[in-house]
């Protein structure tokens, strides 16, 4: 199985960049994965993360897509930017989903600040990127009260940010508290969505912040311990008389409308990374049927298994082809590209997740053990179910996109 384009249809830079990937999973992720079964489980968080991990990516250059050139950055054709982000989280994802999610979140948050911070900004904190191979990047939108139910038609002060932001003197003062944040745990910047005007609605009174780990009055609180993704530590994080200088606004109160730079690119990539977890069960599961045997013949022999193993096979296959779609659709930033991105992250999460389940089942009791590794794909699978927004909020998008003028709000009381 290969997620990637027709052969025709890759670019040079497309070929070199899949081979680069695929070279780094098979020397550096699997082989580790492979030996330390154990590791994302009693390994404490601060121990959790793999140094050579993020170097060996860096090495290889990937680790920095998306970095301006001019800082040192491996910076895509602009024309195919997210079909190769596509290309790049899901040959990742193969070796270790929690991996590549934590790749895609420096990734996201590269173009997003190339695109948005001013360039003083952007000369402070790419060079310190650049230098340290493990610095991550953290998003912080999501909070206790409400996550991807936020983005509903409901645009009134009731649903604004519970974080807030103050400007005094010359500095924001940020308070409020954030939760489910990718990278959340080990991050040294973040990007901080909070309330710059409660008397509007959301979508015009958020603004987005720089805030450097070390900034006074930002603690990070706790790792949430997840069932899947484990080597990307998901954290909460806090914010109290949290003071930074006016100058690291990124956008002022319309921060949502230009958060779409990180959110459609970020929908293709959740669907690359589900994708590649899909593969590599796949891959895997494919091994096993042809090497075990039971009643007498192995087991891809058995017509049952045959059925499962087909139906894993065609999900796989529609899977890469929509995501390919959706993701041309975001470069060439057509009309519907918005519905696509909504609807791959539905279809990868549900076909994906179902995928990992059937190959759990084909291996029987050994997809159990921890040691075979295929309990790991139905851990991480299931966790996409709800990132990045549930499956539900996703669909009320979809048929908002579709039906503007008569789709309900799902919010609120209308």
């Amino acid at each position: 199985m290969s997620i990637e384009l027709a052969t025709q249809d890759l670019s040079m830079e497309q070929r070199m960049m899949r081979d680069t990937c695929r070279e780094y999973v098979e020397k550096v992720i699997r082989p580790f994965i492979r030996a330390n079964r154990e590791h994302e489980w009693v390994f404490p968080a601060e121990d959790r993360v793999i140094p050579s991990a993020l170097e060996e990516a860096d090495a290889a250059g990937i680790r920095t897509l998306g970095v301006p050139e001019e800082y040192g950055g491996v910076q895509l054709d602009p024309k195919t930017e997210a079909q190769t982000f596509a290309l790049v989280a899901a040959e990742i994802a193969r070796g270790d989903v929690g991996i590549s999610d934590k790749l895609a979140q420096n990734w996201k948050i590269s173009v997003l600040l190339r695109s948005l911070a001013p360039k003083h900004l952007q000369d402070e904190w790419f060079p310190r990127y650049m230098n340290d191979p493990q610095f991550l990047f953290a998003h912080c939108l999501t909070e206790p009260k409400g996550a991807s139910d936020r983005w509903l038609p409901y645009n009134v002060p009731e649903a604004n940010m519970d974080t807030r932001a103050v400007l005094e003197n010359g500095e924001w003062v940020i308070n409020g508290r954030k939760h489910y944040i990718s990278n959340g745990y080990d991050a040294s910047l973040y990007v901080v969505y909070a309330n710059t005007d409660p008397k509007l609605g959301m979508l015009q009174g958020t603004s987005s912040f720089l805030v450097p780990r070390d900034t006074p009055g930002l603690a990070v609180t706790r790792c949430n311990e997840t069932i899947g993704g484990r080597y990307m530590n998901n954290g909460e994080i806090t914010f109290e008389d949290c003071r930074i200088p006016e100058e690291n606004i990124l956008a002022r109160d319309n921060a949502l409308g230009q958060a779409g730079i990180y959110f459609r690119p970020g929908k293709i990539l959740q669907a690359a990374k589900n994708l590649g977890i899909g593969l590599a069960a796949f891959e895997d599961t494919s091994r096993f049927v042809q090497e075990h045997v039971q009643g007498g013949k192995t087991l891809i022999q058995h017509q049952a298994i045959a059925v499962r193993l087909a139906q894993m096979a065609i999900k796989l296959e529609a899977v890469g082809a929509m995501l390919r779609h959706a993701a041309r659709a975001v470069d060439e930033n057509t009309d519907d590209a918005s519905k696509l991105c909504h609807m791959i992250k539905v279809f990868a999460s549900e076909e994906v997740f179902e995928v990992t389940r059937q190959a759990l089942e084909i291996h029987g009791g050994h997809g159990a053990m921890l040691e075979m590794g295929i309990e790991k794909y139905f851990r991480d699978a299931a966790v996409f179910l709800h990132m990045d927004a549930t499956v539900d909020v996703s669909c009320f998008k979809i048929v908002k996109e579709m039906f503007p003028d008569t789709a309900g709000t799902y919010a609120g009381t209308g």
